[in-house]
């Protein structure tokens, strides 16, 4: 990890609403419940969290400008292989035969295939959820593998083991609809037919450098992917919106201020402002984070030398995620933040991602893929550095063909979107805005319901960062949520079966028959 981290940790607690049966008296179970039924009301209604991350097998990808696939099957199998294995199982059948056996011959049958039970069982797979599920040939990490286990870690640990990832729910399919809208107000997609890995990673590339021409062009780009390394290990993720707009104008004052009165740079929170830490406990979320501020984001605001980050969440419901509920959104945004510095600065090292994927990083692009992403996007176009200068726009003295044939490698076009990152971050993390915005819209319409703001600490990313990893490499257990979170356990499709909450409930009883006995 290319920062020191410091520890974090989660608590433990308790579901309202459960009944395992018979393990428990109907004195002891009505003893729970009213010991539950005290906690306190939270909005348990999550936001839509799709995978938003790509896969590493390019299927039909949406990306900015450009739509690349591969011709495969569901399974990634061609289907000329399918067709053979099918063909291989076949067997021939007399339907005109009768089935006719005797006694002696059905016994013997009986005995040919009668098997002793066997009396060993099976061992537990021991190994750590990065070995399990994120090693190669398996998927690498991404965003929602670091971020969803802030929800509740045991649920992404059941959802790994059962499922092997994130079912997609109708919510999550109106919830991507809504993302797909926002996206064509931005880009053009079109298809391209890819024939190897290096065509298809040079397509991802690709896009992210017209997402960075266009922010530049336009002062907006979407669904950006980025990628990084954490802890020695590729993280991928896909940004939902990149503006030159500041949604907070105010809090970006009060954090230029504490920068330029604080000591050696160190942003001081004041007295009366709410940090990350106090405004998670908070059940009314902190004012000092314009909680639940209801305003349209095409509100006219002067354009800023800096960029931000937005990140667009899709709701059921009209209300607005708030307290522990909102944490997942909060690690979400400053997590793609520190990935976006660092690819702004050069500080990923693009070998790492190679190797993952098993790229031939100096493997010239085909001819085809050149031919088609060539002939999109003609003429490039930069914006210029006043907006009163933009009706004469110049272009650039190369087109798209020129562009491919001088960078006809990933080495080389990875060289060339590094230096798109720093002519549309000049000043690396300081072109980045602190101010990171979370924006909820209705899942059918998509119509805005609502924004957060809040300011980036780099020391809350560095803490939760750490403490997840050691749990990804097997160095601690899942944790269930604290006993004042437990209200998410009533929307959580493995409840029943959780063991920390059988495990709390037996604590909770024990306790109570603790205190039985000494009154007595």
């Amino acid at each position: 990890m290319d920062f020191s981290l410091a520890n974090h940790q989660q608590g433990t607690g308790a579901d309202a609403g459960s009944d395992y049966g018979s393990d428990f008296t109907a004195e002891e179970e009505e003893l729970v419940n009213k010991l539950l039924a005290k906690l306190p009301s939270e909005d348990d209604t999550p936001s839509n969290i799709n995978n938003i991350e790509y896969d590493e097998e390019p299927g039909p990808t949406r990306m900015p400008r450009i739509l690349g696939h591969e011709r495969r099957s569901r399974s990634g199998t061609p289907l000329t292989e399918i067709k053979e294995a099918r063909a291989s199982v076949e067997v021939e059948c007399n339907s005109s035969a009768t089935n006719v056996e005797s006694d002696e011959s059905r016994a013997g049958r009986q005995r040919s295939v009668t098997v002793e039970p066997s009396t060993d069982t099976e061992a537990p797979d021991i190994r750590s959820p990065l070995e399990r599920f994120r090693t190669a040939p398996k998927k690498a990490l991404s965003v929602t593998d670091l971020i969803s286990p802030s929800w509740c870690e045991l649920q992404y640990w059941y959802t790994l083991t059962k499922h092997g990832r994130k079912k997609r729910t109708p919510a999550m399919r109106q919830g991507s609809a809504v993302h797909k809208t926002l996206e064509d107000e931005v880009h053009k997609s079109v298809a391209v037919s890819i024939e190897t890995k290096e065509d298809a990673w040079g397509l991802r590339i690709w896009n992210i450098i017209q997402g960075l021409r266009t922010l530049r062009d336009t002062g907006m780009t979407r669904e950006l992917e980025i990628w990084g390394v954490i802890d020695g290990l590729v993280v991928n993720g896909v940004i939902d919106e990149l503006s030159y707009v500041c949604p907070d104008r105010e809090l970006e004052e009060e954090v230029t201020a504490r920068t330029a009165h604080g000591k050696g740079g160190k942003k001081a929170v004041s007295a009366d402002q709410t940090s990350i830490t106090d405004f998670l406990k908070s059940p009314s979320s902190g004012s000092g984070l314009k909680n639940s501020i209801i305003r349209d984001i095409r509100k006219i605001t002067k354009p800023s030398s800096k960029i931000y980050l937005t990140d667009v969440k899709t709701r059921g419901t009209r209300s607005i995620p708030k307290g522990a509920s909102f944490r997942p959104t909060l690690m979400q945004l400053m997590l793609y933040r520190h990935l976006l510095s660092n690819l702004a600065t050069n500080r990923v090292d693009a070998d790492v991602l190679f190797n993952r994927y098993e790229l031939k990083s100096s493997a010239t692009f085909t001819d085809g893929f050149i031919t088609q992403v060539g002939s999109l996007n003609e003429v490039f176009y930069d914006a210029p550095a006043e907006p009163s200068q933009s009706e004469d726009l110049p272009a650039s003295s190369q087109d798209s063909l020129q562009i491919l044939l001088d960078n006809n490698s990933l080495k080389q076009l990875w060289a060339l979107m590094i230096h798109e990152f720093q002519r549309t971050m000049p000043l690396g993390f300081g072109s980045i805005g602190d101010v990171l915005k979370a924006e909820y819209r209705d899942q059918v319409d998509g119509s805005i319901l609502g924004i957060k703001t809040f300011v980036h600490d780099d020391g809350v990313l560095k803490s939760y960062l750490e403490d997840e990893m050691r749990w990804w490499r097997g160095e601690r257990e899942a944790q269930g949520v604290s006993i004042e979170e437990a209200y998410k356990c009533r929307i959580c499709e493995f409840a029943e079966g959780c063991t920390w909450r059988k495990a709390k409930i037996e604590e909770a009883t024990e306790a109570h028959r603790t205190r039985s006995r000494s009154v007595v």
